[in-house]
């Protein structure tokens, strides 16, 4: 065994034809199965697509790359499990493009940070983050207070979506505007939003200004849905087939 592979690494057309095979091979195990989502994802209720206002959130997440340091992906881990709640599943980041799972872990994984911390403790923490964790090394985003979420192109965005898999229907783009203002309105009742969207919509003022959608609205809405809205205690894992 050890004399054939002498001869293939000292042959480099045979051991660039071998590495070619054996890319090929693992890449279509990698690659077949995505073609069968339907087998790849399991179906779970509660899940529905982000508000316009939950959307514009998640684009200022990434927008300031608060994935390289914190993943929204709970492995199936014991140590894991006990510290963030249920392991995430699939069907949790189907509506994502991109998803935020991860691959490091600077500060804890936020999967299920919804509901576990109330909107004034994120407002506090984003200005200064020290305030409330002394620990923390995470950088000031206090200017979010003072900038205008950009909601005029969000409907744009959700038709960008569309094409991609996520199910927002006409009425949800044409009313996107309309959705993401009514959901920052402490005032209101959030109009149709809870209609074409559900009832799990936080509809409320998310950073202490009314009157004014703050890009703070939009990023602590987002971090207050994350994770609640997979039914968890329904879930039964599908056992693999023999």
């Amino acid at each position: 065994m050890l004399e054939s592979h002498k001869k293939l690494e000292k042959n480099s057309v045979l051991l660039l034809i071998f590495t070619i095979v054996a890319v090929s091979i693992g890449g279509l195990v990698e690659i077949v199965p995505l073609f069968r989502l339907e087998t790849t994802i399991e179906k779970i209720s509660g899940m529905r697509p982000l508000t316009p206002l939950e959307l514009a959130g998640q684009d200022i997440y990434i927008r300031e790359g608060c994935y390289t340091c914190h993943s929204q992906q709970i492995r199936p881990l014991r140590d894991e499990v006990e510290r963030y709640g249920h392991y995430s599943l699939a069907a949790e980041s189907m509506y994502d493009h991109p998803f935020q799972w991860g691959s490091k872990r600077t500060g804890p994984d936020l999967a299920r940070v919804g509901g576990k911390y109330s909107d004034e403790w994120h407002t506090a923490h984003l200005v200064q983050p020290r305030d409330v964790v002394p620990e923390s090394i995470m950088p000031s985003y206090g200017f979010m207070l003072n900038k205008g979420a950009d909601l005029y192109r969000i409907g744009k965005h959700m038709k960008g979506l569309r094409t991609v898999g996520v199910p927002y229907t006409d009425e949800m783009i044409a009313n996107a505007y309309k959705d993401a203002m009514a959901q920052a309105n402490a005032s209101g009742d959030g109009g149709d939003i809870t209609t074409r969207y559900g009832k799990k919509v936080n509809v409320r003022d998310f950073d202490g200004q009314p009157g004014f959608v703050s890009e703070m609205d939009a990023l602590v809405a987002y971090l207050q849905v994350l994770g609640t809205l997979a039914d968890i205690k329904d879930y039964k894992p599908v056992e693999a087939k023999p």
